[in-house]
């Protein structure tokens, strides 16, 4: 849906001005996804599944598997590359979705509850993962939690309630990223 009143812009690109050809470019380049049902293809390898957006976007293969495994070893999966989903437990497929959503070096990661299956150790290394990214790479993190521990290491939050936004603490620095 495109907004009816006022622009959108993503790197000074205003989104609403974009035909769909441009709009899907930028969501594959520039937005990394990190779904809570992780959305990983099971006939894919995990390093498969991370390397596709690079894939897609015309990377060559031993390229976007070297970026790809890097990824998978920011998250702590490099062991498990060559592992298809059903052999991964819910929270070793969250953390390669993580990795998958990272890989491109999107400018904006969206990500919704992206800890959720994970342990209280995972959880902390994904958070400082993320917040890495965010101050050295200058990311914006867009998190949806239901945690009140996760919402607390975020540098701004804005709570919403039925559909409407109830409270927000204010703009955030982007060194302000996620704590662990």
């Amino acid at each position: 849906t495109r907004p009816s009143d006022s622009r959108l812009l993503l790197e000074g690109v205003d989104l609403a001005a974009l035909d769909d050809d441009g709009l899907a470019t930028v969501r594959r380049r520039r937005i990394g996804f990190i779904f809570q049902r992780y959305n990983l293809l099971p006939e894919l390898s995990l390093v498969e599944n991370v390397a596709l957006p690079l894939v897609l976007d015309g990377t060559p293969e031993a390229a976007a598997s070297t970026t790809a495994a890097a990824a998978l070893e920011a998250v702590g999966m490099a062991d498990r590359r060559g592992h298809r989903p059903d052999e991964l437990s819910g929270g070793e497929q969250q953390r390669g979705a993580i990795a998958r959503a990272l890989v491109a070096a999107p400018a904006i990661v969206l990500a919704d509850e992206p800890t959720g299956a994970l342990d209280s150790a995972n959880s902390a290394r994904v958070l400082e993962l993320l917040g890495r990214l965010v101050v050295e790479r200058r990311q914006t993190l867009i998190m949806v939690t239901h945690d009140p521990a996760i919402a607390a290491a975020a540098g701004r939050l804005v709570r919403m309630r039925d559909g409407v936004i109830a409270s927000d603490t204010g703009a955030a620095s982007p060194a302000d990223g996620p704590r662990p």
